[in-house]
């Protein structure tokens, strides 16, 4: 597993997790339970997610090779050629 696919990965997963935070803020009828999750993705986006995404985008601008797709494609290439 390469750099970039780890990094993806926790990037899918702080999103998720910032969802999740959204979702309980919605769901629950406590104002003071809806504020704390409120706050806590808004936290989770500004100070995980953004940063990250970034480091990412630039990773990807400096070394292509830990693009995504470029992996998926070629990934899939493979497996054509296998056929």
């Amino acid at each position: 597993m390469t750099v970039g696919t780890k990094l993806h990965q926790t990037l899918a997963s702080c999103e998720s997790a910032a969802a999740s935070f959204k979702s309980f803020a919605l769901d629950t009828e406590n104002q003071q339970a809806k504020q704390m999750f409120s706050q806590l993705a808004q936290t989770m986006e500004q100070q995980i997610v953004t940063p990250l995404r970034n480091r990412i985008n630039q990773m990807e601008q400096q070394e292509p090779q830990y693009k995504m797709n470029q992996q998926a494609q070629g990934t899939q290439q493979q497996f054509q050629q296998k056929k």
